[in-house]
């Protein structure tokens, strides 16, 4: 299935991925066609009602992606390795990964650059296919001090375009950007052979991917705040509100990105 996705991306048909943690949603959203079921550690925050994604443990990822694979088995399914499961050594982000494999992940994702490519290259190896997650990376939100645009000096932008290309010399999949400058996403991507996909990265990736929460406009915030103090991301967009429907909500999201009508400007840095 994935090698069949990414045949067809190279032909130039867009991605549309949406991230998925149970069975009822993994079949409304396969049915929709949407390509790639992202199991994301964004859980922690939408499911758990954390304000951040470093609780979530490879338990929860095992469980989780096992309900997506059950209720999507045609269906490629990427999932998210939870901080912790793969940065210390090679060795031990393999073991993970392929207990994510057993449990129904099609291939994982691992956040960041610089000595992750070595650890992407090792899973690539020994069978495990990668998508990369560079630009703002959840899993270091404390690190880059809060949910910042990543990538707008030219020392970063140029940090960012050598990872990426790192990643795939390296033999990832596919490469993940969140809350980039759109311009700097499209020149990565046109400097790659592997499909990229955007989160506030503009329309020139490959493809694109929202959570679910986002997309059905139900997600206000974590559980310790609020809902009136939450503001959604920007390039987030509520296909509920016109849709109507959760079904028909999926299946615009799936017609705008395949067309290319998503993102538009204002969803992009």
């Amino acid at each position: 299935m994935l090698n069949t996705l990414l045949t067809k991306a190279a032909a130039g048909e867009k991605i549309a991925m949406l991230t998925c943690y149970d069975a009822t949603f993994a079949k409304v959203l396969a049915l929709a066609g949407v390509d790639v079921l992202l199991v994301g550690d964004s859980l922690g925050m939408v499911i758990q009602g954390a304000s951040n994604t470093l609780e979530v443990t490879m338990q929860d990822m095992i469980y989780h992606t096992r309900l997506v694979a059950k209720g999507a088995p045609h269906t490629v399914i990427m999932t998210d390795m939870p901080a912790c499961s793969y940065e210390h050594d090679p060795q031990t982000a393999l073991a993970n990964a392929q207990t994510l494999m057993a449990a129904g992940a099609h291939l994982v994702k691992i956040e960041g650059g610089g000595e992750m490519v070595a650890t992407a290259r090792y899973l690539v190896e020994n069978g495990v296919p990668v998508c990369a997650h560079l630009g703002f990376t959840p899993q270091s939100v404390e690190k880059l001090g809060g949910y910042k645009i990543q990538g707008k000096t030219e020392e970063s932008a140029q940090a960012m375009l050598t990872d990426a290309q790192a990643m795939a010399q390296a033999g990832v999949s596919m490469v993940l950007f969140e809350m980039i400058p759109a311009a700097l996403a499209t020149e990565i991507t046109q400097s790659i052979n592997v499909p990229t996909i955007g989160i506030g990265a503009g329309a020139g990736c490959t493809g694109q991917v929202l959570v679910l929460q986002d997309l059905l406009g139900i997600y206000s915030g974590p559980t310790d705040k609020a809902p009136q103090d939450y503001k959604a991301p920007r390039f987030a967009q509520n296909f509920l509100q016109q849709g109507g429907s959760v079904q028909q909500a999926v299946s615009d999201y799936v017609q705008a990105v395949k067309e290319g009508r998503f993102p538009e400007d204002r969803h992009s840095y």
